[in-house]
């Protein structure tokens, strides 16, 4: 691992309105490191990666991508910076009136001069990574919510990313579905050498796939270890948090 991150984010703050949401986030994620942020529904997680991928301007605070602020006023190369990144959509986000190899190669069917042909050869290719070979002309309503994710994680990295970005990958899986999801990242992970956020409630995930896990609560990251030190962590609002106890500290608003 460099010792320069891949991702360095300092003191980042966004509200909306009133609400204070990131209140000073501080991350760091090394080339080929898999992080994980752990919290409540509604605690700001995707805001966080919304933020690192330039989809939301923080108000304040600086994101650096291999050591390079993205966060400067008069940075105009987001674009460039984007085509490092792969993102994995909660519900997979595919476009439905397109078929699986439009949805795989679509940004290349956006940005490039590639001939439909080679788009779909490419699609193949990362069909094949994700374990769907043969399926390039079905349509999204004819998959199965597994199968929708895979194709997520096929699209995410069509352009062969440095960093992932994994938004509540197993959300509406069934336990063997996620369980696929979560050996499917790590698989991606050891192939690609990519780093990678992913943003979940989901703790089987987390201790599967993570090599570092943070939690973030009221705007800030509030704990952060290794799978085994957050398992055997002591902060009563890490705790409550990672068995799920309606008791504790943590109370539902």
């Amino acid at each position: 691992m460099s010792d320069l991150p891949k991702i360095r984010v300092r003191d980042l703050k966004k509200s909306f309105g009133t609400k204070v949401v990131l209140d000073g986030v501080d991350l760091d994620v090394g080339a080929g490191e898999s992080v994980v942020v752990i919290g409540q529904s509604g605690v700001g997680k995707s805001v966080l990666i919304k933020c690192v991928i330039g989809i939301l301007q923080p108000d304040s605070g600086t994101i650096e991508i291999d050591g390079g602020s993205i966060t400067n006023p008069d940075f105009q190369e987001m674009d460039e910076v984007r085509r490092k990144f792969g993102m994995l959509f909660q519900y997979a986000a595919l476009f439905d009136s397109l078929k699986v190899w439009e949805n795989v190669g679509f940004a290349f069917l956006q940005h490039s001069k590639m001939k439909p042909a080679q788009i779909r050869e490419v699609a193949e290719e990362k069909l094949r990574m994700v374990g769907l070979p043969g399926i390039l002309d079905l349509m999204p309503s004819e998959l199965s919510g597994g199968m929708r994710k895979r194709v997520g994680l096929a699209r995410a990295i069509a352009m062969e990313p440095e960093i992932l970005l994994y938004d509540e990958p197993t959300t509406g899986l069934d336990p063997i579905r996620a369980d696929s999801i979560n050996d499917l990242i790590i698989q991606l992970r050891e192939e690609l050498g990519v780093a990678s956020i992913t943003i979940t409630h989901d703790m089987v995930s987390a201790y599967k796939i993570a090599d570092r896990i943070t939690m973030l609560f009221g705007g800030k990251l509030i704990a952060a270890g290794t799978p085994d030190q957050i398992r055997a962590s002591d902060d009563p609002y890490v705790r409550q948090f990672i068995h799920g106890s309606a008791e504790g500290p943590i109370k539902d608003e």
